[in-house]
């Protein structure tokens, strides 16, 4: 486990800002972009735990399904963790996740974009196999909802697009700069927006995001970019806010 410290200010991949220091009332861990990869989440999980113990405050910011090889396992776990650690642990939807929602919706009109862009790792994590049959969309999506169960499914329904505090945001890909967090379009919030990188924001939040994946965690004018390809065998990546600072953790 990797800790990359990146002082407020201080950091070679922090850019010159007026931005006021990130301010919480407590830290915060928020974990880009998990992928299916169980093995880093529960590893980097142990190192948060270790160093701010259990009641620790984490944030997923969405994509925790497709292209890695245990999309259902870390479903199961980030399920599971709620129950115990509650408000604790709050895990944003990516598109991801809107993806398969869709295909479950409607199978004919949104399956193959889902299935192409790594749902088929899902589906296989789930012990659904598309090989050496002739299977309808149909019936993949039954097969999915029968094997998710109604716990997940309605977990996955309401799971939220931002968490906001103090001069904080999360959101799993980017936030229009002109708009409050709570007046963002929600496929903004999940796909991106053409002015996020090029303007900064005029109400002095910082946005923690992930979706566009980065060699490393970085810092440009008030965004936070976590999302460093864990699924393509890259560490997965956290940062972490903490007394005004920000420093980053990997697997």
């Amino acid at each position: 486990m990797i800790s990359l410290n990146r002082l407020f200010g201080r950091s070679p991949t922090t850019q010159a800002t007026s931005l006021k220091a990130p301010n919480l009332a407590e830290p915060l861990f928020v974990i880009g972009d998990i992928h299916g990869c169980l093995e880093q989440l529960e590893s980097l999980l142990d190192t948060i735990w270790k160093r701010d113990g259990f009641d620790a405050r984490i944030i997923t910011v969405g994509d925790m399904i497709d292209r890695g090889p245990h999309s259902a396992q870390v479903l199961q776990k980030l399920v599971a963790l709620q129950r115990v650690s509650g408000a604790r642990l709050t895990c944003l939807k990516g598109n991801h996740e809107q993806m398969m929602l869709d295909f479950l919706a409607k199978p004919s009109e949104n399956g193959l974009r889902w299935i192409q862009s790594g749902g088929i790792n899902t589906l296989e994590s789930f012990n659904i196999s598309l090989q050496g049959q002739l299977t309808s969309l149909e019936d993949l999506a039954d097969q999915l909802r029968a094997r998710m169960g109604a716990e997940l499914l309605n977990w996955l329904q309401r799971l939220p697009t931002f968490w906001s505090e103090g001069n904080v945001g999360v959101v799993h890909a980017a936030a229009d700069p002109a708009l409050p967090l709570d007046e963002q379009r929600e496929d903004t919030l999940l796909w991106g927006h053409s002015d996020f990188r090029k303007q900064e924001r005029p109400d002095g939040m910082w946005i923690i995001h992930g979706h566009t994946i980065v060699k490393e965690p970085r810092i440009r004018a008030g965004r936070i970019s976590v999302d460093t390809g864990a699924y393509k065998g890259h560490p997965l990546s956290a940062a972490v806010i903490k007394n005004g600072t920000i420093d980053f953790l990997q697997t």
